[in-house]
């Protein structure tokens, strides 16, 4: 068995995705194998990338006009669509491509980058800025948090301040750790893969590479590393 089989796979990190139907909007088909982070590749061709890419070009044009609530838009790489339902407030800046689901919410001074998912129910808050990166149905990122090369499921919550580091101090291929072994993830950019209910208090940080299992506990001020399983604490 190779080392990326003893990692917990989509299945248990996101057990919703199980059941489309309840979903509203879009969301992503993840790697049903344990390697999830490839997802995050850029020349996964059933990538990111490539799946909004795929969910933008369903569109004529967007359901929502984030200009009409008070944001700023640039499109000059990628349509920005915002489903109808969604909730844009004043200030908040979008560059695309990028999809914002129904009910999201985008608060005043977020800052949404390109290949950015946020699906419904999501949060992207007051200072809060992501990019390439899933925010499955009702994750949020409310406040001065940064979110980079990641996937959120449903529920997670990121304390104030929070942080989803995705880039080595080196620039160097970021590491998974597991039980004292290193395997490379092939990416240079890999912030975190955080599994359902995960909650994350105030002023935390995760290195690059992080996977937290479901329902995982991370209290103010810690920094992670590594994967680990379900309902893991970190003090």
């Amino acid at each position: 068995m190779e080392w990326q089989d003893s990692l917990p796979a989509a299945s248990e990190l996101f057990p919703s995705l199980q059941s489309p139907a309840e979903i509203e909007g879009f969301y992503p088909t993840l790697p049903q194998s344990s390697a999830v982070f490839t997802f995050l590749q850029p020349e996964n061709t059933s990538g990111l990338k490539s799946q909004l890419r795929a969910v933008i070009e369903q569109f004529s044009s967007s359901p929502q006009n984030p200009r009409d609530s008070g944001a700023t838009v640039d499109e000059k790489n990628g349509k920005v669509i915002v489903e109808a339902t969604a909730i844009i407030e004043v200030g908040a800046h979008f560059i695309g491509p990028c999809y914002i689901g129904p009910k999201a919410e985008i608060r005043h001074g977020a800052y949404v980058r390109g290949f950015s998912w946020i699906c419904s129910g999501a949060v992207v808050g007051h200072a809060s800025e992501t990019k390439h990166s899933v925010l499955l149905p009702g994750a949020k990122a409310p406040h001065f948090n940064y979110v980079g090369d990641s996937v959120l499921g449903k529920g997670v919550n990121l304390g104030a301040g929070t942080k989803i580091s995705n880039l080595r101090n080196d620039g160097g291929e970021v590491q998974l750790r597991k039980d004292g072994e290193r395997v490379g993830s092939g990416l240079r950019k890999f912030g975190a893969i955080l599994g359902e209910g995960c909650q994350l208090g105030c002023n935390s940080v995760t290195n690059p590479g992080v996977i937290l299992g479901c329902n995982s506990i991370v209290w103010p001020n810690v920094t992670v590393t590594g994967v680990h399983a379900a309902d893991s604490k970190h003090r």
